[in-house]
């Protein structure tokens, strides 16, 4: 309903994706069940410890594209070297949340004047860009290839330039809310809000428009989480972290960077598509004879995010609410028809 013609699954269901069986079997799951297409990224240590590394050979010949501990960071830079130089004997992509836990442990959200005033605990964005330059200058040293995941602040942009001026192969991304949103947001207490890493200063939320509008920053990812209200619905402090994204990235970003002149359309599909190829995924043609991946959006339909629900089961969406503009119509993955807006008829001839 995003519009998006395939997904790269993360590795922290229960049981962790860190073994060649495990991934064969969710793989033949994708294979029966899913939509659209579906690459997966196992786990770059097994049960996301961070203290053993996965078979990441046996993984990589039965179709990983590449390696991450999701939401956990590699916290040694011993490890995460032994890794690198695995990664670039067998192949794919080792991704990168990064955080230094012993700066961030304890925070729910953004260190500074509005963490302060709301009396809740901080994380500073050091904890996240010192990570960063620590991990792009270990991927320097082995000529390996990273990718850094969501980014939220104008230090970590600094880091990634630096790493590419001196030609490291390193690439990232930044997810919707973190260009749009800021820790201003968070005075709510609304716990669709406190997402990892945190809603940062407007300064931060700049630096990432810049950066992704430079190339600095090589794609949007939605960094989609989703939880059951429950799980959303406790005090700020107790509320997991993480967002929804999927159906509302295009919109959101369309409505409030293309349409107010910050972002160029043609940028904005550039970077909502590059994530293929930085994954080793087919890249879509529009061209005869190939497998039809193809999005039909109407720039000019208003619509409520979440006005009349969610496809997805769950409801802790940052944007729920928001008046936006552009809606998909219809999604075509793979040569198939995977989604199709409930007013909208597709007419054969």
């Amino acid at each position: 309903a995003g519009g998006y013609g395939a997904v790269l699954a993360m590795p922290n269901p229960d049981p962790v994706l860190d073994s060649a069986p495990l991934l064969r079997s969710l793989r033949d799951a994708a294979a029966r069940e899913a939509r659209i297409p579906v690459a997966f990224l196992p786990a770059i240590t097994r049960g996301l410890a961070g203290e053993q590394l996965t078979e990441m050979a046996e993984l990589r010949q039965e179709g990983a594209v590449g390696f991450t501990d999701d939401g956990r960071p590699v916290q040694s830079a011993g490890m995460l070297r032994k890794a690198l130089q695995y990664q670039r004997l067998c192949g794919g992509v080792v991704a990168l949340h990064e955080e230094d836990v012993t700066l961030s442990r304890g925070g729910s959200m953004h260190e500074g004047a509005v963490s302060a005033a709301l009396g809740l605990g901080g994380i500073p964005t050091i904890s996240e860009s010192t990570m960063v330059a620590r991990d792009a200058a270990i991927a320097g040293y082995e000529d390996a290839r990273v990718h850094f995941q969501h980014l939220s602040c104008a230090a970590s942009v600094e880091a990634v330039a630096a790493a590419k001026a001196r030609g490291w192969r390193v690439s990232a991304e930044v997810s919707p809310h973190h260009l749009l949103l800021t820790e201003e947001d968070v005075r709510t207490m609304d716990t669709r809000m406190k997402m990892h890493p945190p809603l940062a200063t407007e300064g931060d939320r700049l630096a990432l428009l810049e950066g992704l509008r430079t190339g600095t920053i090589d794609c949007v990812a939605t960094d989609h989480a989703p939880h059951a209200r429950d799980e959303k619905e406790v005090p700020f402090e107790q509320a997991p972290m993480g967002t929804t994204g999927l159906e509302t990235a295009f919109a959101a970003l369309y409505t409030a960077l293309v349409l107010t002149g910050e972002l160029d359309l043609g940028v904005l599909v550039e970077r909502m598509t590059a994530g293929a190829a930085l994954f080793e995924l087919p890249t879509p043609r529009i061209a005869v004879g190939e497998p039809a991946n193809l999005t039909l959006i109407d720039l000019d339909a208003d619509w409520v995010a979440g006005e009349h629900g969610w496809e997805s089961r769950s409801e802790n969406c940052c944007f729920a609410g928001r008046q936006l503009k552009g809606r998909v119509l219809l999604t075509v993955a793979a040569g198939a028809i995977v989604y199709r807006e409930r007013a909208f008829t597709v007419v054969s001839s």
